[in-house]
């Protein structure tokens, strides 16, 4: 019979994956990789989070790798921006392409009826093969020639059939920037991969956010009918159950701490993949607590405190003093708001260095 992990089993291996239960000394690069990428549509999410997980990083590390065109944000999971690696970008689009499809088949669906998307996609990757042009840019001109359909919807078309990166100065720390596209192919100068290695991304999928269920590898990717991957890759897996019986996937060799293992006070920033990658996520946060951090369009920046979220957070660089936010859930102990802030106080000197800080409560 299968071992039971409990949730704080659960809990604490996820957060050994993810090096929030003790920073690594790995590269920015190598990071990113580790982490199969980062969710980014919040343009400095990425330096908040690798900040969290790195010993040594600085805000020059990953403005450098992104206008070095080592690192790009590109759609991928979920239809959702990550920051990747140039090489993960050719073996991740292919895998999240159904995604993309399936956001063009639902929430474009009566604005591309009838419409030859093959033609589109073609007619934006011309465009875009001549000058980079914001989403705006893009639907307008694409609407010269499909005078009857909505730009925004047109614009999608291409973003979600033709790989497209959002080029510097957006993302880049101190310089900013209103998105614009390259595609993937101009900007790195290599094609994606001609299909996807699903049993090698479900692997590294396991690694980076196991233990998991078919559900929870489904929610990550933003695909269905995933089971079969998983059927395929059993005999290399160690089979786990949570407390509910649910059957759980993951490498036989990968750390999972004890229960009893001490989590330190981490702070994440906006839509950060520790709170997005299960369909069951109350390893690290509470059904009522997920329903806190939920906003009309996405994910509050939220910090962690003994492995679970405990509250939100927001960051005012433009004030004087520079101030920390913070928005706890539940009443804290003495100790653990005195952690919050050491580790508050750390991040403001991080993200606000030769200025003077304040927290607020």
């Amino acid at each position: 019979m299968a071992r039971v992990l409990t949730r704080r089993e659960l809990g604490r291996a996820l957060l050994a994956r993810q090096w929030l239960l003790e920073r690594t000394g790995a590269a920015t690069e190598e990071a990113v990789t580790g982490l199969v990428g980062m969710q980014a549509q919040a343009p400095y999410a990425p330096y908040f989070g690798l900040w969290s997980r790195l010993r040594d990083f600085g805000t020059a590390d990953l403005a450098d790798a992104l206008t070095g065109r080592r690192l790009v944000r590109i759609a991928l999971m979920r239809s959702t921006v990550h920051l990747v690696t140039a090489a993960d970008y050719r073996a991740l689009r292919p895998w999240a392409q159904p995604a993309l499809d399936r956001e063009l088949d639902t929430a474009f669906k009566k604005d591309l009826a009838g419409l030859d998307r093959a033609a589109v996609a073609e007619s934006g990757r011309a465009l875009l093969g001549a000058r980079h042009l914001t989403p705006k840019e893009l639907g307008a001109a694409l609407r010269e020639r499909w005078p009857d359909r909505e730009p925004r919807a047109l614009a999608t078309v291409v973003r979600n059939l033709v790989p497209l990166v959002q080029v510097p100065p957006r993302a880049v720390w101190g310089a900013g920037g209103t998105t614009r596209y390259a595609t993937a192919a101009g900007w790195t100068g290599a094609e994606p991969d001609a299909g996807a290695d699903a049993g090698r991304i479900v692997l590294r999928y396991l690694a980076a956010f196991g233990p998991a269920s078919a559900a929870d590898l489904q929610t990550w990717a933003g695909r269905t009918r995933l089971r079969p991957v998983l059927d395929e890759l059993r005999p290399r897996l160690a089979v786990f159950r949570d407390e509910g019986g649910t059957e759980l996937f993951d490498l036989p060799d990968a750390p999972r701490p004890g229960a009893d293992v001490r989590a330190p006070v981490r702070f994440l920033p906006e839509y950060d993949n520790l709170l997005a990658s299960h369909a069951d996520r109350t390893r690290v946060i509470s059904d009522e607590n997920r329903k806190r951090i939920g906003t009309r369009n996405g994910m509050r920046a939220a910090f962690l405190v003994d492995g679970q979220v405990a509250g939100a957070w927001k960051l005012r660089r433009d004030t004087a003093p520079a101030t920390l936010e913070i928005d706890p859930f539940r009443p804290l102990t003495a100790t653990e708001r005195a952690d919050v802030e050491a580790e508050g106080h750390r991040l403001l000197h991080f993200a606000a260095p030769g200025t003077t800080h304040d927290i607020t409560w």
